[in-house]
């Protein structure tokens, strides 16, 4: 498997979201998985098994299909949001995103046919855009705007602010950056 960018800018991430809208011609399912995702920051398998009635509620306790540890994430206001536009169009759907067609009625959208349309946008945009790109996209985000690697890491639910550093995917051109930034 291929290693996932982060999306480093916001432009970026609203250009993002634009192509996934345009893509889809009118159904904003991807749009929606790529912006709640960054505002969850939860890996893809536990982001497409929210439930409407879940998401509704403004706080979603997650055990995560990777780890098993608990999380309790609140919803900021965007992916509140976004999880009543859905409720308003789709309102018998049991999941946030949950497809339309008769051969998986009742199921979510599947994490290959999300990849898909993400690697769609990426490839257009030149970068390695994946599932995972939401969570990375997030935690750079933050870290880029002075959150401390350890709020990261608490956020992100790692284990060590190692784990995060390196998921961050820092460069030597950002570290060599320091050196002439900080000239003491």
């Amino acid at each position: 498997m291929k290693s996932v960018e982060a999306v480093k800018t916001l432009d970026e991430v609203a250009f993002i979201s634009r192509k996934l809208k345009l893509n889809a011609k009118g159904n904003t399912l991807y749009a929606d998985v790529w912006e709640f995702g960054l505002q969850a920051a939860l890996r893809i398998s536990d982001l497409l098994s929210v439930t409407m009635a879940e998401a509704l509620t403004g706080r979603l306790v997650v055990v995560e299909g990777k780890t098993g540890k608990t999380r309790s994430i609140k919803l900021n206001a965007k992916a509140v949001e976004i999880a009543k536009a859905r409720h308003a169009a789709h309102p018998y759907h049991t999941y946030l995103f949950e497809v339309e067609s008769n051969r998986a009625k009742g199921k979510p959208v599947s994490r290959v046919a999300v990849a898909q349309a993400f690697k769609a946008v990426g490839g257009e945009m030149g970068i390695q855009l994946g599932t995972h790109s939401m969570r990375k996209t997030r935690g750079w985000i933050m870290h880029s705007s002075g959150v401390s690697i350890e709020m990261i890491c608490k956020v992100l639910n790692h284990s060590s602010p190692a784990i995060t550093m390196h998921y961050l995917g820092l460069t030597q051109a950002e570290v060599d950056s320091t050196y002439d930034a900080f000239v003491i």
